[in-house]
């Protein structure tokens, strides 16, 4: 639980650079929260399988936070 809190948080920094966030950096960090889930959640319905470990983690939910953001702007709109 608290490794994917962790993750989660790498995840909503890094989702929130690559897609030039204009969200506090606190929002930012619980949308790469709930992105990481999404992420794990989409990836497993498509069947797609990426390698496990950290590097797996982070490039499913970085997918995962980027799908929230892109949502979350258009809900803002």
């Amino acid at each position: 639980m608290i490794y994917a809190i962790i993750v989660g948080l790498i995840i909503g920094a890094l989702a929130g650079w690559f897609m030039k966030s204009s969200y506090a950096w606190y929002i930012d960090l619980l949308l790469g929260i709930v992105g990481s889930w999404v992420g794990n959640w989409l990836f497993g319905v498509l069947g797609i399988n990426i390698a496990g470990g950290l590097v797996g983690d982070l490039i499913t939910g970085v997918v995962g936070a980027v799908i929230v953001i892109a949502i979350a702007r258009l809900i803002k709109k």
